[in-house]
């Protein structure tokens, strides 16, 4: 494959999106992947200078500055190879990640974000750096929960609710057990016949 068809493939890829994501908003779309972009290079230039916690002997926040250029690396692979074209395997990582569901986006960059501050509470960098991962976290978080229903929608699910039709299952008033009784009503256990 030549530089120019890698450079061709990189540039049409965000137009690939799945049908499982036509409710989501299109600025919400741009919103997650600008954040995580923009987000991922700032997190590995201020964990470059979390490292300089070594030399006032700060170990934690060495610890955490490299997690954050690590968590920053994976970021930018998954929301812009193109930044990273010189590596072979990123943009079938990239497509492979593309295809999973939203909410496993929103796990991975939560779950990436928050070990540096853990590490090295009290740095700004470690709160501006892994705070732009965590909320590219939460923006794909809100966009795996899809739309919320229009105020039509939502006044007659409460009516049917409240009339009793179309009751979910999990309501409160489903019973568990057809003959539960309260506790205090319930004498002391049978002894087992021999």
């Amino acid at each position: 494959m030549s530089f120019a068809d890698k450079i061709t493939m990189l540039m049409t890829r965000p137009g690939g999106e799945n049908a499982q994501k036509d409710d989501v908003p299109w600025w919400m779309r741009y919103a997650g992947r600008g954040l995580g972009t923009v987000g991922s290079l700032i997190a590995i230039l201020l964990g470059v200078f979390n490292c300089l916690g070594l030399l006032t002997l700060n170990v934690p926040c060495m610890l955490a500055g490299i997690w954050q250029m690590l968590a920053g690396f994976v970021v930018i692979v998954c929301e812009a190879p193109c930044c990273c074209f010189c590596i072979d395997y990123v943009q079938a990582l990239s497509d492979k990640v593309e295809t999973r569901p939203y909410w496993n986006k929103a796990v991975l960059y939560v779950g990436l974000a928050l070990p540096p501050f853990f590490l090295c509470f009290l740095s700004l960098s470690t709160w501006f750096g892994s705070g732009m991962i965590f909320g590219t976290g939460v923006i794909y978080g809100m966009m795996a929960l899809g739309r919320k229903a229009s105020a039509e929608e939502m006044r007659t699910s409460a009516a049917n609710l409240e009339a009793g039709l179309g009751q979910p299952s999990s309501a409160p008033r489903a019973n568990l057990v057809a003959n539960e009784q309260p506790v205090s009503f319930t004498g002391l256990p049978l002894p087992l016949p021999n």
